[in-house]
This record gives structure tokens, sequence and C-alpha cells, in this order.
């Protein structure tokens, strides 16, 4: 891979991370156009590291929304007695225990489905499948007027599952999430917002996995390009975090999906 596609990866990484129209697939169907990254080891790792540039995004954008989730899950931990007080009135604290309650469902999908998952990103048709499913579920929101609701314990669960789909290439994970909350009546805003958060830990665990596991397998990593996607992938991914606040504040969340179904069915038609 050399340091241009690297930096066009992990633009369209940025990019497509935080718009719901799925990161993971238009960097296999960009692999696949582009001729790199074949191999489901390198690839997946590539996969990981740019996953890791839009974590830094999210830190940076969500810097103090982050540092109070810590403090505030900390003070939990630190004084459990108080755990049913700051549950019912400290909004931090409670976000905090949502984000960990997604990550239950998502980390089943991981264990049972791992090898499926990993080979899915070396089949371009089922991306593009899954690009025309993502495009279905944008549509649906349509259907829903949320009345500004809040996340639940049980709505936690539901938008967790979203994101264990989401963990195969073609299925936006923002788009997922966030649809998912709309589903349950969570305000719009409140659900994108929660989207991004919960996204922390799971890519920061998988990240870590992935890398370890490439690397024990002696799969021949070449860092620069690897390196430049993700320094790539944090800068887009800062305006793309701005961006899609801006179009679910407008309301206009079902118009990516005529761009995910033109991007499906091209690629269906094509590879």
């Amino acid at each position: 891979m050399s340091w241009w596609e690297a930096a066009l990866l992990g633009l369209i990484q940025g990019l497509t991370e935080f718009l719901p129209v799925s990161s993971s697939g238009h960097l296999v169907l960009g692999r696949h156009v582009l001729g790199v990254g074949a191999d489901a080891e390198s690839g997946i790792l590539f996969e990981a590291l740019v996953h890791l540039g839009t974590v830094f995004s999210i830190l940076v954008v969500y810097r103090r929304e982050i540092l109070a989730l810590v403090q505030e899950f900390g003070r939990g931990i630190i004084r459990p007695s108080g755990y049913r007080s700051m549950w019912t009135e400290n909004e931090s604290f409670r976000l905090s225990i949502l984000i960990l309650i997604t990550m239950i469902p998502t980390g089943i999908t991981y264990l049972v489905f791992k090898d499926s998952i990993e080979a899915a990103f070396t089949d371009p048709r089922f991306t593009a499948a899954m690009l025309l499913v993502t495009g279905l579920m944008l549509v649906l929101t349509r259907l829903r007027k949320s009345p500004g609701g809040h996340v639940t314990s049980l709505k936690a669960i539901g938008i967790g599952i979203a994101q264990s789909a989401a963990m195969f290439p073609g299925i936006s994970r923002s788009g997922a999430t966030i649809c998912a909350g709309i589903y349950q009546n969570v305000d719009p805003e409140r659900a994108t917002n929660f989207s991004f958060l919960m996204v922390l830990p799971v890519v920061l665990i998988g990240t870590g996995v992935e890398v370890s596991e490439a690397i024990a397998t002696g799969v021949q990593v070449v860092w620069t390009p690897m390196l430049i996607g993700l320094v790539v992938a944090f800068l887009s991914g800062i305006l793309a975090i701005k961006l899609v606040l801006d179009v679910i504040r407008r309301g206009r969340l079902e118009y990516f999906a005529v761009y995910c179904f033109i991007v499906g069915g091209i690629g269906l038609i094509l590879l």
C-alpha cells in the first residue's frame, strides 16, 4: 500500500465513520477498487488503525463530556453505596453505565461470529448488499417521530444489538445505532451523541486485539502508510463529526439513504 492510497483510505474512514454510510463498507470497496489490502489480516489491521484515528477525533470533539464520564464513573466505583442516587441524579454516571451495557451484545457477537466478520471484509459484493440494508434503515426513520426521549437500560441493549450488526462491513455503525435510538423514541441529537461516545471502548478494545493478533501471526506490516491513514482519518473525522451533528439537527438523516442505495447498487452490479 502506497502512502497516497493509505491517505485516501484514511480520508474515506474519517468522513464515513460518522456519516451514516458505513466507513467499513467504503474501506472494503475502496481497497477492492485500488487493489490493496487484499488479505484478511492486513485488511483488518488497517481497518483497526484508521478506526483508532477516528477515536482520537471523538476524544478531541467530546473531550469535556468524556472527562465527565470518566470522573463520575470513577466516583461510582469508589463509592458504591451511592450508586442508586448517582444513577437517578448524575447524567454522566448514568451514561457511562449505559455505554458499558451496549458493549455486552457487541462482545458476544464478536466472540461468536469473529471468523465470519473477518471473512466479510474480503467480500465486496456482500458489503455492497449491506449498504442497501443501511439505506433501508435510514429511510425507516421517517416512520418514527421521536418525542425527545432519553436512553434507558433497555434502549441501550437495543442500541448495542444494532452496533453488533454493524461489525459486518456495509452496515453503518453510526447509522445503525442512531436509527436504533430513533426507533426507540430517543431524541435524534441525543442518540447521535450517545452513538459517538459509545464507540470509544469498543474500538479501543477491538484495535488492541486486532493489532496484537496480526503481529502474533507474523503478518507483514509497513507501518508508514498505516500511520498516514490514521492521521488523515483523525483530521477528517473531526470535520465529519461537526457535519453530521448539523445534519441531524436539520432532520435530514434519511438523505444519506439515497447515497447508500447508489453506492450499494453500483457495487452489486460492477463488483
